[in-house]
């Protein structure tokens, strides 16, 4: 295996000179299998992103591609702090595989399940690989993954619009920027929670959600915000309490007006279970569960057990969003706004028209270069 040296992250404007360097971070493998290149990339926000926890203002992102015979699909991890991946990691992850041993690419299942064995953890860098796979294969049978799977475009939910906690000032801003959506997604869990949607209701009356990124630790006082959020129509609860607090979530849960929705609280495939019962749905990331291959399992076991769906995304590029919106039309609920949230996405990929997730007749995950990359 050749690995070359890292350079400093690329922005969109120099990511084209950085992969015809020879001092880039591209891996590829002998042979006649897949080979797989990687590039750190630094995702810029249009805003700073203000959690319950933390605040930032860019995210760490690793670009990759899988190609054979010509043929390439594309993928990406993107990485916010919560994950407890970074570039580092994910470029120890990326550089130890060995794709090259398979020259199938539709033998997905034995692909994936070596991908996933190799180290544990690295869901975010195991994501990227899974993603391009399927944007490869997708490409190979010349259709778009929502129609392999065989589900309905015209299904898709309407997806909401993230507002960070701000001032008021910049949340009334915020909110004028997402005109064209017919949902909002509202991040609480800080004293200024109730500012945060009286601010909002002063200048719309559109349909909310809330995410409390385990921020209340008081399961009366969070029921009591609750019963207060539905009357200021909230349509359901994201993360209210700590992933610990199974005892407490599962309390509130059966007391609460709102579908409660388990976001930290679910990663991947086996989590759903344990959930089932504490929250009434589960929050699937891609960059959580490793991939589409898990996160089709995950919905098709949530419903099984009779909990709602929600499709999510990180701050992410076209790509992976694009990846995500394949299975929305499974989903109750969609968030799937991360590339309208930062300001270098180098792909185009699915559209919002009408508030609406709207899947593209592209094959594969539905993406192209706008930049290119590779």
């Amino acid at each position: 295996m050749r690995t070359v040296g890292l350079t400093a992250l690329a922005t969109t404007a120099g990511i084209e000179a950085l992969f015809s360097s020879a001092d880039n971070k591209s891996v590829r493998k002998p042979g006649k299998g897949l080979s797989l290149r990687f590039l750190p990339y630094d995702l810029q926000l249009r805003h700073t992103f203000t959690l319950s926890n933390s605040s930032r203002n860019s995210t760490p992102d690793i670009l990759t591609r899988i190609e054979l015979d010509g043929v390439a699909g594309y993928g990406e991890a993107s990485m916010p702090p919560y994950l407890e991946e970074n570039t580092e990691t994910a470029i120890r992850f990326l550089s130890s595989l060995d794709l090259s041993r398979f020259t199938d690419p539709f033998q997905m299942e034995d692909i994936l399940q070596y991908v996933d064995s190799v180290m544990p953890g690295n869901t975010a860098a195991k994501a990227s690989v899974d993603i391009a796979l399927h944007d490869l294969v997708g490409k190979l049978m010349k259709q778009p993954w929502y129609r392999i799977w065989g589900f309905d475009p015209a299904k898709t939910p309407n997806t909401s619009f993230t507002i960070g906690i701000d001032t008021p000032e910049v949340v009334r801003q915020k909110v004028a920027e997402a005109a064209p959506y017919k949902i909002l997604k509202v991040k609480l869990g800080l004293s200024t929670d109730r500012q945060m949607i009286e601010t909002i209701r002063s200048v719309t009356d559109r349909p909310l959600c809330v995410d409390v990124n385990q921020g209340w630790t008081d399961r009366v006082k969070a029921l009591e915000t609750i019963h207060w959020l539905k009357e200021k129509g909230v349509v359901f609860v994201e993360q209210p309490m700590p992933k610990t607090a199974v005892d407490d979530m599962t309390w509130l849960t059966q007391k609460s007006p709102l579908p409660t929705i388990a976001d930290e609280a679910v990663q991947r495939l086996a989590d759903v279970m344990k959930v089932h019962g504490v929250y009434n749905g589960i929050n699937i990331k891609l960059m959580k569960c490793t991939g589409m291959r898990e996160a089709r399992k995950m919905i098709t076991l949530a419903r099984a057990l009779g909990m709602k769906v929600m499709i999510g995304c990180m701050t992410e590029t076209s790509c992976a969003v694009s990846a995500a919106a394949q299975l929305s039309p499974e989903a109750d609920w969609a968030d799937l706004d991360g590339n309208l949230l930062i300001s270098n996405d180098p792909y185009s990929g699915m559209k919002i028209v009408d508030g609406k997730v709207t899947l593209i007749d592209r094959p594969g995950i539905g993406v192209e270069v706008v930049k290119r990359v590779f």
